[in-house]
C-alpha cells in the first residue's frame, strides 16, 4: 500500500508524520521550504498538558524540558489589583497534579525537535523544495504533483493538507474557508529582563498608563533564559505600529511592573493587597535593564473550512481553521487534529477503514473548533466593547467576571480553552452497550491523567501510553503494594486479559489504584487519543467488544499490500500554480456566529 502524503512541514504536519510512523505507516512530507526554520524569539507556542504530552510521546520530551518553560503560576491583574492567581503543581509520576502547567517555548525550537525526531524514522521521508501544484484521486489512491527541484508525481494512499492558512491543498480541493478577518491585532516583543514574578505569567487588563480602557491589555509570559514574550492588544484598524511606539509601550509596561512608587493614597480599585502592582502614575518609575530580541505584529483571523475530508484528502491545522482571539491557541487545535487523525489513518492503512471512521475526523474535530469559535465570537463583544452587556444574554449561564473568562482562554479552561469533548461522535457505542456506570469523566471527554501500572510493572502516567491502540484500564485499589507476578494472575485479571485478546483492535491492559469517581473493579476503555469510550462495572467481554468495534467505525475493508513512496515521470516545469484567494462566505453550516466575513 502506498504511503500517506503530508503536505506542509510545520509542527502539525511533522507531528502527524511522526505519529503515523510510530504506528508503522510510511509517510512522505512535501516541504516547499529549504527545511531551515527561521529563528524568531517572539514567535512562541503554548502547549496545554494534553498536546504537550502528545509532542513528548513523539520524541520531543527533552526539548520541552530544555527549551520550554512550565509556568509556576498565572496572574490576572485589572488596573493595579490582583484579581486571580492560579498556581500550577509540578507533574509527578505517582500522583495526579492539578492544575497542570502549560508549556511555553519558541516555535522554531519545537519545529527543529520534530524534524530531528522525524529524521530518525525509517518510515518517514521529508522532501524539501517541493511545491504542490496538482492533485488527483480515485478509489485506489491519491497522487500529488509537485514543482521545484524535486518536482514529480507522488502516489499515496491518503493525503493531508497541513500547509497553513493559504493552503494549496484546500484550494485544489475547492473547499471554502469562511470566517472573519482581523478579529484582533497584537503587538509582540521578546526581551530578556528580570520581572518581579519569575516563572509566573501575567495578564494585565486595563493598565492605567496605557489608556485604561476596557479593551486594553498586556500579557507577559516567561520563556527559558530570563526571556519574556510581551503581547499588547492593539486598537481595531490597520494603523502601522512604529518602532518608537513599540519601544515606548515596552518601557512603560516594564516601569509600571518593576519600579517603586511614591507613597500616596490607595488607587481607585482599593488598597494594595499581596501581589498588587506598584501605584503611581510615572513619578519615581524607572525602566529596568532589558535586551530587546525580537518584535512583530500578530493579526488574528477566525475561519473554518467547510469540508475537512474529500475522499482520500484531509485538512488539518491552519489549513482547516484559524483562531487565536482571547488567548485561544491555534497550534493546540492543530496538534489535536494530528492526534485525532493519526490513529484513524493507522487503522485505515493497516486494516482498511469504513467511511464512519474516516468521517469521524471531521465530525469530531470540526465540531470542536466550531464550538471554540462560537464561544470566542460570543465573548468578544463583552470583553472588548466595554458596554454594559448582560452576561447571561451574551454567554448563557456565565457567572464569573470578564477577567476570569479571558484567563480561561489562556489557561485552557471553559468554553474558550478546555480540551474538547466528543459527546456526539459517530464512534460512540450503542447506548445499550456503552455502560451506565458514573465516573467523573463523561464519555467522549479526555481521561484524567492518573498514574497506572503497565504489564511490565512500570508505573507511568496514563497519557504516556496513548497513541497505539485502545487502553483498557482496570481500577483496582491496593494492587500497587503487590508484586505484579501475583496480581496479574489474581482476581479479574485473567478474565480481563482474555477479553482484551478477543477485541477487534489492538489494546493494552493497565491497572490504576484509583480514578476520579470510579468504584473498585471499574473498567475504562480509552481511545488512542485519550478520550473515554465507556466505563463498565467489571469485565464484560461482549460489551467491551461492541465498544471496540464502534471505535474502529464498524466493519473494515480488506487489507491492501504495503509499499514505500513511488515517483514517476520527470520533474515538472517550474511555475507558480497557486490558486487565488477565495471569497469567504457569510454563513457557516455548523451555526457559528461568524456572520461578518471578508475575503483574504
Amino acid at each position: 500500500m502506498d504511503p500517506v502524503i503530508v503536505v506542509g512541514a510545520g509542527p502539525v504536519g511533522l507531528s502527524l508524520s511522526l505519529a503515523l510512523a510510530r504506528l508503522g505507516v510510511p509517510t512522505v512530507v512535501l516541504d516547499e521550504t529549504t527545511g531551515q526554520e527561521e529563528t524568531r524569539p517572539a514567535r512562541t507556542v503554548v502547549l496545554r498538558p494534553d498536546t504537550a504530552a502528545f509532542v513528548a510521546r513523539l520524541g520531543c520530551a527533552d526539548t520541552l524540558e530544555s527549551a520550554g518553560t512550565h509556568w509556576t503560576a498565572w496572574r490576572t491583574v485589572r488596573r493595579r489589583r490582583l484579581r486571580e492567581r492560579v498556581a500550577f503543581a509540578p507533574r509527578t509520576p505517582d500522583g495526579a497534579a492539578a492544575p497542570a502547567s502549560p508549556v511555553h517555548l519558541p516555535q522554531h525550537a519545537l519545529t527543529r525537535a520534530l524534524r530531528t525526531a522525524l529524521a530518525h524514522e525509517k518510515l518517514a521521508e521529508v522532501v524539501t523544495g517541493s511545491r504542490l501544484a496538482d492533485l488527483e484521486q480515485d478509489e485506489h489512491g491519491i497522487s500529488a504533483h509537485t514543482r521545484g527541484p524535486n518536482g514529480t508525481w507522488w502516489h499515496g494512499s491518503y493525503l493531508i493538507g497541513c500547509d497553513g492558512p493559504r493552503s494549496t491543498v484546500r484550494k485544489l480541493l475547492d473547499v471554502r474557508f469562511p470566517g472573519r478577518t482581523a478579529v484582533e491585532r497584537h503587538a509582540v516583543a521578546a526581551l530578556r529582563c528580570e520581572l518581579p514574578w519569575p516563572g509566573e505569567a501575567l495578564l494585565h487588563r486595563s493598565p492605567p498608563r496605557q489608556g485604561g480602557g476596557p479593551g486594553s491589555e498586556v500579557s507577559a509570559r516567561p520563556l527559558a533564559g530570563h526571556v519574556w514574550r510581551l503581547d499588547w492588544l492593539l486598537p481595531p484598524g490597520r494603523e502601522l505600529v512604529t518602532p518608537d511606539a513599540l519601544v515606548a509601550r515596552i518601557r512603560d509596561s516594564l516601569a509600571g511592573w518593576t519600579s517603586e512608587s511614591p507613597a500616596g493614597p490607595a488607587d481607585e480599585t482599593g488598597t494594595e493587597g499581596e501581589g498588587a502592582l506598584p501605584r503611581g502614575r510615572g513619578h519615581g518609575r524607572l525602566v529596568p535593564p532589558y535586551e530587546l530580541l525580537d518584535t512583530g505584529v500578530h493579526t488574528v483571523h477566525h475561519r473554518l473550512a467547510r469540508d475537512w475530508r474529500q475522499g482520500r484528502a484531509f485538512l488539518a491545522g491552519d489549513a482547516a481553521h484559524l483562531l487565536g482571539a482571547l488567548g485561544t491557541q491555534g497550534l493546540d487545535e492543530g496538534l489535536r487534529d494530528a492526534e485525532n487523525l493519526a490513529w484513524k489513518l493507522g487503522l485505515a492503512w493497516h486494516h482498511g477503514a469504513s467511511d464512519v471512521l474516516l468521517d469521524s475526523y471531521q465530525a469530531e474535530r470540526r465540531g470542536a473548533v466550531a464550538a471554540r469559535l462560537r464561544a470566542a465570537d460570543q465573548a468578544l463583544p463583552l470583553l472588548r466593547d466595554g458596554r454594559a452587556v448582560r452576561w447571561r444574554t451574551v454567554l448563557p449561564g456565565a457567572a464569573r467576571g470578564r477577567s476570569t473568562l479571558l484567563t480561561d482562554g489562556h489557561l485552557g479552561r471553559g468554553p474558550l480553552g478546555a480540551p474538547p469533548v466528543y459527546a456526539r461522535t459517530p464512534l460512540a457505542p450503542p447506548a445499550e452497550q456503552s455502560g451506565s456506570l458514573l465516573v467523573e469523566t463523561p464519555p467522549g471527554a479526555p481521561v484524567t491523567d492518573v498514574a497506572v501500572t503497565a504489564s511490565d510493572g512500570a508505573v507511568v502516567r496514563l497519557r504516556d501510553r496513548l497513541g497505539r491502540g485502545l487502553l483498557v484500564v482496570l481500577v483496582a485499589p491496593g494492587t500497587g503494594v503487590w508484586d505484579r507476578r501475583h496480581w496479574q494472575s489474581a482476581g479479574l485479571m485473567p478474565q480481563l486479559a482474555d477479553a482484551v485478546d478477543a477485541l477487534p483492535m489492538d489494546a493494552e491492559v493497565l491497572v490504576a489504584e484509583a480514578y476520579p469517581g470510579a468504584a473498585a473493579h471499574t473498567v475504562l476503555l480509552v481511545r488512542p487519543d485519550g478520550h473515554l469510550v465507556t466505563a463498565l462495572s467489571g469485565v464484560r467481554p461482549a460489551e467491551m467488544a461492541a465498544c471496540a468495534n464502534a471505535v474502529r467505525g464498524g466493519a473494515h475493508g480488506p487489507v491492501a499490500g504495503s509499499g514505500r513512496a513511488r515517483r514517476s515521470g520527470d520533474a515538472a516545469a517550474s511555475g507558480e500554480g497557486e490558486a487565488g484567494e477565495e471569497e469567504a462566505s457569510a454563513v457557516d453550516p455548523v451555526g457559528s456566529s461568524m456572520l461578518h466575513s471578508e475575503s483574504d
